[in-house]
């Protein structure tokens, strides 16, 4: 699949993994105040392009380091009140985050990746949303299986090497990064 192939507009929805994808991953630790935020190279100006190509940007990010009790529930709402600031003066837009912070052994509404709770809700927040014109993009094999659990088109992005030859059936589209994406999207859209 390409794509190109899958004639996306206005009525379509992009549903974005946050570490990994926007900001810099700390492997085995979290992202715990503003101040270890880090766009990724490119990510920034993705989302000012993505802005004008989907109807909606939502994300879709488990952070159980709320669970873990290594940061608070204010201190991710300021994280992410500062990154849309951020996305917005660069032109960018973002509709909705949407976060799992239990812990998997608690996660007793299923909204852990990749489970589809975070997916509900934001069917229920946006009723029109189809998720057969949806795409996630994410770094991690659960963000391909929330897709795919989702009725999702997966876009696995990184490097590849994280995806298993088992696990590669869970992606339809390859790309370096968000921003390799976006700059697929509008080559796609001519």
């Amino acid at each position: 699949m390409t794509l190109s192939e899958l004639k996306i507009d206005k009525a379509w929805t992009l549903f974005l993994d946050r570490d990994g994808v926007i900001n810099l991953h700390y492997p085995n630790d979290y992202v715990k105040t503003w101040d270890e935020f880090y766009f990724l190279e490119g990510s920034l100006d993705a989302l000012t392009q993505l802005a004008h190509v989907f109807r909606r940007i939502l994300i879709v990010t488990n952070q159980q380091g709320v669970g873990r009790g290594l940061m608070g529930q204010e201190d991710l709402d300021f994280i992410h009140a500062e990154m849309l600031k951020e996305v917005r003066k660069h032109g960018g837009r973002i509709h909705a985050i949407y976060t799992a912070t239990e812990l998997k052994e608690n996660d007793v509404k299923g909204m852990r990746k990749p489970l589809t709770g975070m997916a509900k809700r934001a069917k229920k927040d946006f009723p029109e949303l189809d998720f057969a014109k949806s795409l996630i993009v994410g770094d991690s094999v659960s963000d391909m299986q929330f897709g795919r659990n989702a009725g999702m088109i997966t876009v696995f992005v990184g490097d590849v090497a994280k995806i298993t030859d088992e696990d590669k059936s869970l992606v339809d589209v390859f790309c370096e990064s968000l921003a390799g994406f976006a700059s697929e999207i509008m080559v796609a859209r001519k």
